[in-house]
């Protein structure tokens, strides 16, 4: 089976500065594929690269099969964009941003409305789809912002920092989603800075610093392989005596950034 995502060399330099520097990465179709790693180090750059929103320097990749070069408009037709930065008009009901985006992506209105409807079931928003998104919170926003990609039933999704700033609750609620995107065969790549997250969502996951591909593999193997750090977790009752103590397994960037 053709990969989802496939870049050879992908480059991007801004002057003498290269913010991804031959990254050579291989996304499986129906898999979430993380690209972790801390502010700075590329990760929003390649997405941008890889939905043709930038031009790469140098190299080359493809998505859905298409050159990102020479077939952007196909490429453009098969991928979903969740972005760093909220795309709704807030002063619009979620209903109303849909169905404008919607026709943006050129959905047939004989399924537009369906569609939506489905989606936002999907996230629970079904009885606030007529109110104006100024009155939701930061996480029903961003659960809107997801679907709004999701109106032209893309093979690919990409996610830049989809949990940034959401409080707990809603990240977990994100978690899920993409845990029933990807059930349902779509492909996602998604940013992070967080290790939990990657650890949580990803089938592998491909380590960035500064511009570099570091290390790649599944998040068992990479623990595996790098040093990880163990946490004492201590817990006391009422009185302030110990009860039990337990010790959890966590990745640790900076031992792989040292180790890669």
């Amino acid at each position: 089976m053709e990969d989802a995502v496939h870049t050879f060399d992908l480059t991007k330099r801004f002057g003498d500065f290269s913010a991804v520097d031959n990254v050579n990465v291989q996304v499986q179709c129906g898999e979430i594929y993380g690209l972790l790693g801390p502010n700075g180090a590329g990760k929003s750059t390649i997405i941008r690269m890889l939905s043709t929103l930038l031009t790469p320097t140098s190299g080359s990749a493809t998505v859905a099969g298409f050159d990102v070069r020479r077939e952007a408009n196909d490429v453009k037709k098969r991928i979903g964009l969740v972005s760093e930065k909220l795309i709704l008009y807030t002063r619009l009901t979620a209903m109303q941003n849909l169905i404008f985006f919607g026709k943006l992506y050129k959905v047939d209105s004989s399924i537009l409305k369906k569609r939506i409807d489905e989606l936002l079931e999907l996230v629970k928003l079904t009885q606030f789809k007529d109110k104006a998104i100024s009155s939701y919170s930061s996480g029903m926003r961003q659960r809107v912002n997801i679907i709004r990609a999701l109106l032209h039933d893309p093979e690919v999704i990409f996610l830049d920092e989809p949990t940034i700033a959401l409080d707990p609750q809603s990240t977990r609620f994100i978690w899920d989603l993409l845990k029933r995107l990807k059930s349902r065969g779509r492909t996602i790549i998604l940013t992070t800075h967080m290790m939990e997250e990657a650890d949580e969502l990803s089938d592998r996951v491909c380590i960035i610093d500064h511009g570099k591909v570091m290390a790649a593999d599944t998040p068992r193997a990479l623990k595996d392989k790098f040093h990880t750090e163990r946490m004492l977790d201590v817990f006391l009752d009422v009185t302030g005596r110990e009860m039990r103590d337990s010790t959890s397994e966590h990745l640790s960037m900076r031992g792989m950034m040292a180790e890669a």
